[in-house]
C-alpha cells in the first residue's frame, strides 16, 4: 500500500525481529537470551498498542465507525439518496477513495475550477476539503482498504472557496455566502463547514444566506474551532442560531483541548483527534481538529435524512442532540454540548417532534439584534475594509503523513523511539549482566 507517497508495509507481512544465541555460552546463554527477548518483548507491547493484521491499516485506524455507532446505523442506511454540500477548499473527486462520491461542484472563488475539484489554498491547507469529504462519504478502495466514510452512500456537492484571504474580485464573507445559496439550489439537504470566522459576529450577507438555507429545510453543520490553532472560542457560522455545531473530543471521550474550541452553541460532540483522511492526488494523512468532528456529525445527519426522509430539519436535529450520550455532567455544556454523538440511536430511536430548531431561529435573531444596525454600524459584511478577519479553513491540528513514521519529528522522537531506547538498553545491560554472572558462577562451580 501506498500512502503519502511512501510504501507502507503490509501489517500481514511484517517479518518478525529473530534472535539467535551462539553456541559459546551453551543452553545457559540460550535461556538467557530468550529471556530477555521476552521481556524486550513486553517493553515493546506496552509501549505500542497492538494492532490487528487487517488487510489495510487505515481501515483499522476508523475507531470512530464502531465505537459512535455507525456501523450499527448502517444496518438502516449507509445514506443513500442524501447530497451534502462541503463548503471549504475544494473536494478532489479522483481520489480512489472518493470514486463516484463527487455528484455535483462549483467554485465561487473565481479562481478555482468550475467543478469545484481544484484545491485551493496553500500547502497542507488546499487538502482539506478532501480530508474533510474522505471522512463523510468515502467509499473505499476495497472491502477492507481505504478510508470508509460514515454516511458511504451519501453524495457529496462540493463548492470550493478560497479561504483566509480575499482573492481576486470576491471577498471570503461573500464567497461563503453564495457557497450557501449554490448548495441548496443544487439539493443539498445537508451543508458541513468546517470552516470559522475567528469572530462570534458575522456579517450581513450571511443573514440572508443562512435563512435561505434553513427556509429550504437544509441542515447546516459547522465545527466549533481548534484552540491550538488560534480559534479560542467559538466563531461563526459556529455561532449562528440554527447552526449545528460540533466540538471535539479525544478517543477516550474526552473534551480535546488542543482540538476544540468551546462555547454554549455547542450542540453535540464527535472524535477529532487520531482522525485519517484521503489527500488530494493519493495518499493518506493522519490528523486532528474540529475540522474532522463536523463531517462525522454531518454524516450521522444524513444517516437519518435517509432513514426518516419526511422529517423537516429541526426534527432531524433533535435526533442528533437528543440521542447523544451525555457526558461532563451539566447538559447541555458549553464544552460537550448535549454529548457524545451516537448515529445508531440518532436513526433508530424514537424521538419526539418539535415545532421549532433547537440550536435556536436566526429570523428572531435578526429581528432582536440587527434592528437598531445602520449602514454604519451594521457588522462587517464583505464589502468592507478588512474590519473583521475574513473567514478561512480551521486549521488541522498535527497533521501528520505516513512518511513522519520512517522519518520522525522531533516530538516523535522523544516521545516514543527515545524512551524506547533507552529502556531497551536498559534491558539489554541486565541481560548481559545476568549473562556474566551466570558463566562466572558456572565456572567457580567447576573450580571447586
Amino acid at each position: 500500500m501506498v500512502a503519502g507517497g511512501v510504501r507502507v508495509p503490509h501489517p500481514g507481512r511484517l517479518n518478525p525481529a529473530t534472535s539467535r544465541a551462539g553456541s559459546r555460552f551453551g543452553r545457559t546463554r540460550r535461556a538467557a537470551v530468550s529471556a530477555v527477548t521476552a521481556l524486550a518483548t513486553a517493553f515493546a507491547v506496552g509501549l505500542a498498542p497492538a494492532t490487528v493484521a487487517h488487510a489495510d491499516q487505515v481501515r483499522d485506524m476508523e475507531y470512530w465507525l464502531n465505537d459512535y455507532g455507525f456501523t450499527k446505523a448502517w444496518q438502516t442506511t449507509k445514506g443513500a439518496g442524501v447530497k451534502v454540500a462541503v463548503i471549504d477548499t475544494g473536494v478532489d473527486g479522483s481520489v480512489p477513495d472518493l470514486a463516484g462520491a463527487v455528484v455535483g461542484g462549483a467554485d465561487v472563488s473565481g479562481v478555482g475550477a468550475a467543478n469545484g475539484q481544484k484545491p485551493l489554498g496553500a500547502g497542507e491547507a488546499a487538502d482539506h476539503g478532501t480530508w474533510v469529504a474522505s471522512l463523510l462519504a468515502g467509499r473505499g478502495t476495497g472491502a477492507d482498504s481505504g478510508v470508509l466514510g460514515a454516511a458511504p452512500q451519501a453524495s457529496i456537492l462540493t463548492a470550493s472557496v478560497a479561504l483566509g484571504t480575499s482573492i481576486g474580485a470576491v471577498s471570503s464573507d461573500d464567497q461563503v455566502a453564495e457557497a450557501v445559496r449554490w448548495a441548496v439550489d443544487n439539493g443539498a439537504s445537508v451543508i458541513n463547514m468546517s470552516l470559522t470566522r475567528n469572530t462570534l459576529d458575522w456579517p450581513t450577507s450571511w443573514d440572508d444566506a443562512f435563512q435561505y438555507a434553513f427556509s429550504h429545510d437544509v441542515v447546516v453543520v459547522a465545527a466549533a474551532g481548534n484552540r491550538g490553532s488560534g480559534t479560542t472560542e467559538v466563531g461563526a457560522p459556529a455561532t449562528i442560531p440554527g447552526v449545528l455545531t460540533v466540538a471535539g473530543v479525544d478517543r477516550a471521550g474526552q473534551a480535546s483541548f488542543d482540538a476544540s474550541s468551546q462555547g454554549i452553541t455547542i450542540g453535540v460532540s464527535a472524535p477529532s483527534e487520531q482522525l485519517v483522511g484521503a489527500n488530494p492526488g493519493g495518499g493518506y494523512v493522519q490528523w486532528a481538529g474540529t475540522s474532522g468532528a463536523a463531517p462525522l456529525v454531518s454524516a450521522a445527519v444524513a444517516l437519518v435524512r435517509a432513514a426518516h426522509p419526511d422529517l423537516k430539519a429541526p426534527d432531524v436535529i433533535n435526533r442528533i442532540i437528543t440521542t447523544a450520550r451525555p457526558t461532563g455532567g451539566t447538559v447541555p455544556s458549553p464544552v460537550y454540548g448535549y454529548g457524545l454523538l451516537d448515529a445508531a440511536a440518532a436513526v433508530t430511536a424514537t424521538v419526539p417532534h418539535v415545532s421549532a430548531n433547537p440550536m435556536g431561529d436566526l429570523t428572531q435573531w435578526i429581528h432582536i439584534h440587527r434592528r437598531a444596525d445602520t449602514p454604519a454600524t451594521a457588522a462587517p459584511g464583505a464589502g468592507d475594509s478588512g474590519a473583521a478577519p475574513a473567514p478561512k479553513a480551521l486549521t488541522p491540528e498535527r497533521p501528520v503523513t505516513w512518511r513522519a513514521f520512517f522519518w520522525p519529528q522531533w516530538s516523535v522522537l522523544t516521545t516514543l523511539w527515545l524512551p524506547f531506547s533507552l529502556i531497551s538498553g536498559f534491558v539489554a545491560l541486565l541481560a548481559l549482566g545476568a549473562v556474566g554472572a551466570c558463566l562466572h558462577f558456572r565456572r567457580a562451580a567447576r573450580r571447586g
